[in-house]
């Protein structure tokens, strides 16, 4: 379905980005993704694609600065010819109630969520226009939607990013581009292994589904986002949540 195609994940060496990684590659498409420190896992995954007609190809790179996005498209475009799309998808937690929350943990996730986002989209977006067709796909959460207490910081990057994703959309949807986000619940990933178990166990009786999800539950609605089947949807928020938000 996405055969010759080519991707780029941030922050793909775990948890949804790693999915991501995964489900575009096994589609058919070359991807590229990112990590920041997390070598030994994203050789493991590279080595996955070994003998493989399409490609896995890991950028060390921080999510942070503006410069490093625009060599990493760089990087992309030289390993691979071209860039369709990219899944913006670094980020971290920094939970703690407003009142005990350093500045510190306030710009950490304002620089990576958010600042983040800005950089990887605007590294990609002219070449995009020229280009008259692509796919931005970022994920947020349904932090953003709902707001979860103990996560100010975290609630109003991925917010503000639902705000940017839509705001982009009007701007370039006439070059053939599409702009959305997913939104995902309670997945089991690294952050939520990390949760209390009580923590854990109140999340999952506020869900209809009655579970959580899972990083590959969350790629596929990546991949349809990525596909020719989405290509009239643009500037939307595709929840995946086993219904908590609704």
């Amino acid at each position: 379905m996405l055969k010759d195609k080519t991707y780029l994940v941030t922050g793909g060496s775990r948890g949804i980005g790693r999915a991501a990684v995964m489900a575009l590659w096994q589609a058919g498409a070359n991807v590229a993704f990112t990590y920041r420190n997390n070598h030994d896992a994203a050789e493991e995954l590279c080595a996955q694609a070994q003998g493989a007609e399409n490609k896995l190809l890991a950028i060390q790179a921080n999510a942070e600065e503006l410069d490093k996005a625009k060599e990493t498209v760089a990087q992309v475009k030289q390993a691979f010819g071209t860039l369709d799309g990219i899944v913006i998808n670094a980020g971290i937690t920094r939970d703690k109630p407003l009142f005990m929350m350093d500045e510190t943990e306030w710009d950490d996730i304002m620089n990576t969520n958010l600042k983040g986002t800005y950089n990887y989209a605007k590294a990609v977006v002219y070449d995009f226009m020229k280009q008259r067709s692509g796919r931005i796909i970022c994920v947020s959460s349904i932090s953003g939607l709902m707001g979860v207490a103990g996560q100010t910081n975290y609630s109003a990057a991925k917010s503000a990013q639902i705000g940017f994703v839509r705001s982009l959309s009007k701007e370039i949807s006439k070059f053939g581009i599409t702009v959305n986000a997913v939104a995902p619940g309670f997945i089991e990933t690294d952050m939520w292994r990390d949760m209390d178990e009580k923590e854990r166990d109140r999340a999952v009786k506020q869900i209809p589904a009655g579970r959580i999800g899972s990083a590959e539950e969350v790629s596929h609605a990546i991949c349809f986002l990525m596909s020719p089947q989405s290509s009239y949807i643009t500037g939307n928020v595709l929840v995946v949540d086993g219904g908590l938000s609704s």
